[in-house]
């Protein structure tokens, strides 16, 4: 099931505290960036993170579910702290900066005919 496009505005809006956050159409529900980092995911309309060590420490009370069947499990944060928008900058900020930028696909050589 794809998640609503006001949950994924919501979410986007509780996260605006950690800096450039997006949200990007991706394997039927979103996938969330910060600053060009893939942070975490949007899915069935539930909030989730990539786990990290920082997460992890700092975050002790989260649990871990799957985005979607077949994926690694993540950081699910529960649906009454989305409200926490300095708790939820924190745990962006912290995820991103353990996370590597996406590398970048190199450009295709064009031949002439």
């Amino acid at each position: 099931m794809a998640s609503k496009k006001s949950i994924v505005d919501l979410i986007l809006f509780s996260l605006s505290d950690a800096g450039e956050i997006t949200a990007k159409k991706m394997f039927g529900d979103y996938a969330l960036f910060l600053s060009g980092r893939m942070i975490g995911f949007i899915a069935d309309d539930r909030l989730l993170f990539k786990p990290t060590t920082e997460g992890r420490r700092l975050f002790t009370s989260l649990t871990e579910d799957a985005p979607y069947p077949g994926a690694k499990p993540c950081f699910l944060v529960p649906e009454e702290d989305w409200n926490k928008r300095a708790w939820l900058a924190r745990l962006a900020i912290a995820t991103a900066a353990e996370l590597p930028l996406p590398k970048k696909k190199p450009k295709k050589c064009r031949k002439n005919a």
